[in-house]
């Protein structure tokens, strides 16, 4: 059969991990595409000293992958909004089928991306955007296409979940992980996409559309960052029988869907709360086949090379079948126009901290102030002053409840005299 020839646009981490697996499992790959697969051209600025290109045409110009008419996958590993847009949408625009592991293009732009792809009868691949080396979308788009979507949680940011992990295991705080995490390059000199989920919000906007058969809706997604997390917090947490993780939660509900990425205490009998330091981890309900979950490296040349390469052989295998015959992009052959939950509207539980002066009838306070607006305690625990120090912590629990009455009462907790500085959230998910 006719090889697929494929151009590979950036040559950094996952360029090259791609371009090596291609290469080096090449025979197993032909063996499984029913086809060669092979290397036609790469454009990079930036030669990889992990790579040798041999006898592979090298261009610094992109415009000469896209416009390459040998070149039927184009596959854009540069990340970011612009250039890898245009390489994109240029590739589709020249028939070509096109395999990405950028996150944010997708999450932001996927919407466009796709409906330019089903005009010109082409596919865009998209494995690799979320959790690395996990096939998640895979699982989701076709091992669980049997079953309604319930709800889905995943930890698929490492940085985060090694910052909280260290947190809980040393006792460190958040600022001095965070500077260890960028020493040892799991966290970028500006750290904000990893630590306040935006990096997380973009992959979770993806799993939701292809769970739920709804439109791509990152700019709806609520995000919260771990910044705030304190070593007392990871304490106390496993103290009450939990875990801290910074999660991202998607949650069908008869009022829309929930989409949000926030610190998230869950217990720590859950498999999930034991997927520790830089791995993913995607819990998914379906109504059929119940609670299933997916651990593995989320990121790194050849967990995300695993990936893109797996995109490429999926094309290779149907690559003379109709257009018809693939797999929607987000698994719907309808998008439903569903909508997505305000975060006030939110229904969870809590895990609130709270400094007090250390006086009688503060406790009595809060409990009044919390029964009011019908949040019920299911545990509590009161700390007294450390040494050296004249506050109390008051720790508790609720049931779930709406977020917009957790606000109002946060904010009257917070109007107490007896009562300093803020209150400290955390939401809490059972996962069951």
């Amino acid at each position: 059969m006719k090889p697929v020839k494929v151009g590979i646009c950036g040559l950094g981490t996952v360029g090259g991990g791609t371009f090596n697996v291609l290469t080096r499992n090449a025979q197993d790959i032909a063996r499984r595409a029913g086809r060669e697969i092979i290397i036609a051209q790469v454009a990079t600025r930036h030669p990889n000293p992990d790579v040798d290109t041999g006898a592979v045409a090298v261009t610094a110009d992109v415009n000469d992958v896209i416009n390459n008419p040998e070149i039927d996958v184009v596959v854009e590993l540069i990340g970011g909004y612009t250039i890898a847009k245009d390489v994109v949408l240029g590739a589709i625009a020249n028939g070509k089928h096109v395999v990405t592991a950028n996150k944010a293009l997708i999450a932001v732009h996927g919407d466009e991306i796709f409906a330019a792809a089903e005009a010109k009868g082409v596919s865009v691949m998209y494995e690799a955007a979320v959790a690395g080396g996990i096939p998640i979308i895979k699982a989701i788009r076709e091992g669980l296409a049997a079953n309604r979507i319930n709800w889905l949680a995943g930890i698929i940011n490492g940085t985060g979940n090694f910052i909280l992990t260290e947190m809980r295991d040393k006792g460190r705080d958040f600022a001095d992980v965070l500077a260890e995490a960028q020493a040892l390059g799991y966290a970028e000199a500006d750290p904000t996409f990893d630590v306040e989920g935006i990096d997380a919000a973009h992959k979770l906007t993806i799993l939701s559309s292809i769970a739920y058969g709804i439109p791509l809706q990152f700019a709806r997604c609520y995000t919260e960052g771990i910044s705030k997390v304190t070593p007392d917090d990871v304490e106390y947490a496993e103290e009450l029988g939990y875990r801290i993780k910074h999660l991202g939660v998607s949650r069908r509900t008869e009022k829309g869907i929930d989409l949000r990425v926030h610190p998230t205490m869950i217990p720590v009998a859950r498999p999930i709360a034991t997927v520790d330091g830089v791995l993913n981890a995607v819990m998914v309900n379906g109504d059929a086949v119940g609670n299933t979950l997916y651990v593995g490296a989320g990121a790194g040349a050849g967990p995300t090379a695993s990936a893109v390469v797996a995109d490429i052989i999926d094309l290779a295998r149907t690559f003379d079948a109709p257009a018809e015959a693939s797999v929607n992009h987000l698994a719907f052959n309808d998008i439903e126009d569903v909508a997505v939950l305000p975060m006030e509207e939110v229904e969870t539980a809590y895990y609130l901290r709270i400094q007090a002066e250390d006086k009688t009838g503060v406790l009595a306070a809060v409990a009044s102030i919390l029964s009011e607006r019908g949040i019920n305690i299911e545990a509590i625990i009161q700390k007294e002053p450390k040494d050296g120090e004249a506050l109390a912590q008051i720790i508790l629990l609720t049931h779930v409840v709406v977020e917009k009455q957790m606000n109002e009462a946060i904010a009257a907790i917070e109007a107490l005299s007896s009562t300093v500085g803020d209150v400290t959230r955390i939401r809490v998910e059972h996962l069951n």
